[in-house]
């Protein structure tokens, strides 16, 4: 009888583990996303594409992820504040990077643009043209370096 118990317990484990998982990652329309992210949408990036949106449940909630036609994604948390802007190709808006760390790159990475950047409970990460990563404190201050 345990063994019956243990293994009907395992099976409902199963089941809501797999069904969690088909919920995640639903493709929603862009329309559907948080005001806040609209809107973070159409101040930074009025000029390009959206190809779709998705709807992710995680263990901590819920989040949003948009992706545009030309490969820039956005994630934004549940309430629609951003998250993680990866541009891929292209710079990101430089509104989007606190002025220390700008500095920092503008003087120390001429060459090099910041294409992604991603709000970290320690500050932010960001990662460059030429392909390093970088980490700052919330003040601005350089952390790390990894290539």
């Amino acid at each position: 009888m345990k063994s019956l118990t243990i293994s009907f317990v395992a099976f409902l484990s199963f089941m809501f583990i797999s069904a969690s998982c088909i919920a995640d990652g639903r493709k929603i329309p862009v329309n559907q996303i948080p005001a806040l992210a609209q809107e973070f949408i159409k101040k930074h990036f009025a000029d390009k594409t959206p190809a779709y949106a998705e709807k992710d449940r995680d263990g901590f909630g819920v989040k949003y992820e948009v992706k545009f036609t030309d490969g820039t994604e956005i994630d934004f948390r549940k309430n629609g504040e951003w998250d993680k802007v990866d541009c891929k190709y292209s710079a990101v808006p430089a509104a989007l990077v606190p002025s220390a760390i700008a500095n920092y790159v503008n003087t120390n990475f001429q060459n090099a643009t910041i294409v992604k950047i991603d709000k970290e409970r320690y500050g932010y990460e960001i990662e460059l043209s030429t392909d390093l990563e970088l980490k700052f404190d919330h003040a601005g201050n350089l952390l790390s370096i990894d290539d």
